[in-house]
């Protein structure tokens, strides 16, 4: 799920980067309700020195309304450069993995038959058998969940924050957890004995480029649609002025009766081919979309669910496989 923006308040981004430069090392004094003095070194002070050399100043933060010109080492506004590369030095690397477990109902029995029947046939339309092939037993339900900051370089340059959740081991997209994991209560008394999934750094890196794709789709469909139409127009003109340049230099050749003049005329044709299609390639090149994904966390999520062994037919084949059934959710996942 996309996050929405936070609103531009210059009282509490003071506050963040006060916490956030004394969490650093930094000395920090508010000087007035819109000002921050900051005393650094070593890494709080490469935000401004790379070589990390003792720096002082005084940081204005500026109404969101303003519109006078900028000072971006001694003021903060929206979209200053200061707050990405605060946010960047104050996450964590390597990004540690965290794990949680959710607490489930307070009454625990497992499902009613017919109603996992019932809820896995919504799921699997193509179901036409379907058997318990013995009791349900209690266990866990895991997923990945993770907070990505996404950059889309296009003609304009897109900021999006995402919460994404993925169901382990097969990467089901879970948009019902992401959305409601700050309501989420945490269990406490977890059983010792709860085994966690090996982390799997190649595997789950292909579940969230999946999940990532998948929550920009609509993004970034409107994107590339602008940007056709942007390089529809540059390759039109840049086809345009070549196709009358070799056409006026085909005239001119055949005008002309001099033998070295039809040379060079030739020659100039092949070039002028040859830089149409480096023009063609170039605007190509500039209309391209790049997305670059920044991880901010990663969340193991470990949830009480009933494990179960079913007899299927799905597709006109029967199929033995093991499943998992998420009351949370009411949902189906296959292990």
């Amino acid at each position: 799920m996309r996050l929405d923006r936070l609103t531009y308040e210059p009282g509490s981004l003071a506050a963040f980067y006060e916490e956030g430069f004394t969490a650093l090392g930094a000395l920090c004094e508010r000087t007035w309700h819109d000002r921050l003095e900051i005393v650094a070194e070593g890494e709080a002070a490469k935000l401004w020195n790379p070589d990390g050399a003792l720096h002082a100043t005084e940081l204005a933060f500026a109404p969101g309304d303003a519109t006078s010109a900028r000072d971006a080492a001694r003021e903060v506004f929206p979209g200053c450069p200061l707050t990405f590369r605060l946010a960047e030095t104050l996450r964590p690397s390597p990004l540690p993995l965290e794990r949680v477990v959710l607490a489930g109902e307070a009454r625990v029995r497992p499902p009613d038959q017919a109603v996992a029947e019932k809820l896995w046939r919504a799921q699997f339309s193509d179901t036409t058998r379907w058997r318990l092939m013995a009791e349900f037993k209690a266990g866990y339900h895991f997923s990945l969940i993770t907070l990505v900051r996404c950059e889309i370089q296009a003609i304009d340059q897109h900021w999006s924050l995402h919460r994404l959740a993925a169901a382990l081991p097969g990467g089901e997209p879970d948009e019902a957890l992401a959305r409601e994991l700050g309501f989420a209560q945490a269990d406490a008394g977890t059983a010792a004995g709860l085994v966690w999934p090996t982390a799997e750094p190649a595997e789950w890196q292909a579940l969230l480029q999946a999940a990532i794709e998948a929550d920009l789709a609509g993004q970034l469909a409107a994107i590339r649609t602008r940007q056709e139409s942007y390089l529809r127009r540059e390759l039109d003109r840049i086809d345009s002025y070549f196709e009358h340049y070799e056409q006026e230099l085909s005239a001119r050749a055949t005008r002309s009766s001099s033998e070295s003049a039809k040379l060079k005329t030739a020659d100039r044709l092949t070039a002028a081919k040859a830089e149409h299609t480096r023009r063609r390639a170039d605007q190509v090149a500039r209309h391209e979309i790049r997305v670059q994904p920044h991880l901010d966390a990663l969340l193991l999520v470990a949830e009480p669910a009933w494990r179960a062994s079913l007899q299927v037919e799905l597709a006109h084949q029967v199929q033995t496989l093991e499943a998992r059934f998420v009351p949370r959710a009411r949902r189906w996942f296959r292990s």
